[in-house]
């Protein structure tokens, strides 16, 4: 009996029991023999009927499920008990992931065939106008596989040493020395797949000199430098393994200027702690069409390359040789022209930074040039830098075009970086994923349009059957002072626009344990970029829901059958306890089924 005090009276709910719902008995009890158990001989069944296992992977995971039931005393006459089954269910050897795969895919190809998992801001501990800069949120991001590390370089108050902070603003800095000790230190320990370093440059030639012979005496044979000025194609993940490589450009003047209603506008984007809505992008393009494509300027002062003046200045002063020796991936100048911008060099790769806005624009007049242009090279969008609040930009818009670089503040939280991470977690959370081969056809007949309408290659069904552990993560009030808990879950797929949607199963009340049994149906166009969104909240009808925990998963590395999905708070960190029981099941495309 659970006891929550109202006033001067007590009101009693019955105690959480984690007792399976009523489906999973129900799928127990189809493999139980007559003793009310199931043997090995049954669970082998179960393994290929229901969780999809070969027969060959049946016979080895039976043996390991029945292990795990003798080591947690949970056999009965030789069988799985119905309390053992459940358990196994929710183990984390059963998770949705396989925890063994690794990295499987193909690293063999030029950097560009690969999403690759950047930040932006990488220093910053909070928000992107007051708060601290420090080495600490660089070494998190690379423990979490984060392979993009931007620093912006500015001199110190006497012109005469390198600190790293955001520009303009009220950011303290920090020291560059400590951020490349830092980096060196922590870059290969979550994936030995190589670490791209963003200079933001705002240094004199006598100061990128210094930066040059830091970046040597700290990496030493760890930096990656080309043997020419130019590359015809990048090296691949494997060939630049354990690698630190350079990317920026030549120095220039800072012209950064918003306007308050800019300011005010990023400010109203800031929702709640988990952020807006994920959209299909439609709107988003609809709106561009409607403003049409105009001038391609320099809307963001970030990753600018020179001009006029500033270029001609900087042109006098001389760039310190050595310097720009060790920059392996070189930034193009853009030319505000996309004609232009996104013309393919057939005898050189490059790297190109846009805006958010600049690349919303491009996207519309340009999308079969941007995915030209990242079949060889190298694009990367980053978020404007008015948002105070450190939020992101939605990565699905960059995927859909084959950007490989969306960077993302990892200290911004909310729906925007759960999508990155969720992509991320793919191919072993390397920090590199391979594009599919839709996105690599250079064939003009067959490129890959995501705004036309797909054909639907197959059918990916979801059951959500119940959760548990925010008994053991949460305070008795941690979400209602007066009673348990009203959890519901919502379930989408975020991809293309013809594959984003969410769903969400009715409000369980007043249980610790909700069991929904609630099943869905997701027609999927392009199933290998498709991401499984999984949020858990409390509803409540007097304020703003509670958030109960959060999970993004590539759908392409789902395995089938009744899985443990381990939920992350909003930072995406997984939390202790809290975990669902769901199924998926992938189905041709011609067939279908009726959601319950």
């Amino acid at each position: 009996m659970t006891t929550y005090r109202v006033c001067c009276f007590l009101r009693r709910f019955g105690a959480a029991s984690n007792e399976p719902s009523e489906a999973i008995r129900d799928v127990f009890q189809a493999y139980a023999d007559g003793g009310g158990v199931v043997g090995e001989e049954a669970v082998r069944r179960l393994l290929r009927e229901v969780q999809g296992e070969t027969d060959a992977g049946a016979e080895a995971a039976a043996k390991e499920v029945m292990a795990f039931a003798a080591e947690q005393t949970l056999l009965k006459k030789g069988g799985l008990t119905a309390e053992g089954f459940h358990r196994w269910l929710c183990s984390d050897a059963n998770a949705a992931l396989d925890p063994r795969r690794g990295v499987y895919q193909d690293m063999g190809w030029p950097l560009s065939h690969y999403f690759i998992y950047t930040g932006h801001n990488s220093y910053l501990t909070g928000n992107q106008l007051s708060s601290g800069c420090s080495e600490r949120p660089i070494v998190k991001a690379l423990l979490d596989g984060v392979r993009v590390i931007e620093l912006d370089l500015w001199p110190n108050s006497t012109k005469d040493e390198v600190e790293v902070l955001h520009g303009r603003t009220w950011t303290s800095p920090v020291e560059l020395n400590k951020c490349l000790d830092a980096i060196k230190e922590h870059a290969f320990v979550a994936s030995p797949y190589p670490v791209i370093l963003t200079l933001e440059d705002h240094l004199t030639p006598d100061l990128q000199a210094k930066v040059a012979k830091m970046l040597k005496q700290t990496f030493g044979d760890m930096l990656y430098i080309s043997e020419s000025e130019s590359m015809a194609e990048f090296p691949s993940p494997d060939d630049l393994k354990g690698k630190v490589i350079i990317s920026t450009k030549p120095p220039k003047e800072y012209l950064q200027t918003k306007s308050g209603k800019e300011e005010a506008e990023d400010r109203a984007e800031e929702e709640g702690v988990w952020g807006e809505e994920i959209s299909d992008g439609k709107a988003t393009a609809r709106q561009m069409s409607e403003q049409g494509s105009g001038k391609y300027g320099a809307e963001e002062a970030e990753e600018e390359p020179l001009d006029g003046e500033a270029e001609k200045k900087a042109r006098q002063q001389g760039a310190d040789s050595e310097y720009n020796r060790l920059i392996a991936i070189q930034l193009t100048r853009r030319k505000h022209d996309m004609d232009q911008d996104l013309k393919v060099d057939p005898d050189k790769v490059t790297r190109l930074s846009l805006g958010e806005k600049a690349y919303e624009k491009a996207i519309v007049s340009h999308g079969a040039h941007i995915i030209r242009f990242t079949q060889r090279n190298l694009l990367r969008i980053f978020p404007r830098s008015t948002r105070i609040m450190s939020s992101n930009y939605n990565p699905l818009m960059g995927w859909r075009y084959g950007v490989q670089m969306v960077a993302a503040n990892m200290q911004g939280h909310g729906r925007k970086l759960w999508l990155t991470q969720g992509m991320f977690r793919a191919n072993g959370g390397c920090g590199y994923v391979k594009k599919p081969d839709i996105l690599m056809n250079s064939d003009p007949d067959k490129l890959f349009d995501p705004k036309a309408d797909l054909p639907v290659k197959t059918r990916l069904r979801v059951t959500v059957y119940m959760g548990d552990g925010w008994r053991f993560d949460f305070r008795k009030t941690h979400f209602d002072k007066c009673s348990p808990p009203d959890f519901y879950a919502r379930v989408g797929v975020a991809g293309v626009a013809a594959d984003t949607r969410m769903e969400q199963t009715r409000v369980m009340m007043d249980s610790w344990i909700p069991a929904w049994d609630r099943e869905f149906e997701f027609p999927l166009a392009v199933p290998e970029r498709a991401l499984l969104r999984v949020e858990v909240h409390e509803s409540d009808n007097h304020q703003k829901d509670d958030f109960g925990g959060q999970t993004c998963l590539p759908v392409w590395e789902l395995r089938p059958g009744i899985r443990a999905v381990r939920l992350c708070d909003h930072k995406g960190q997984p939390l202790r306890s809290v975990k669902l029981l769901m199924r998926f099941e992938f189905f041709p495309s011609s067939s279908s089924s009726n959601s319950k």
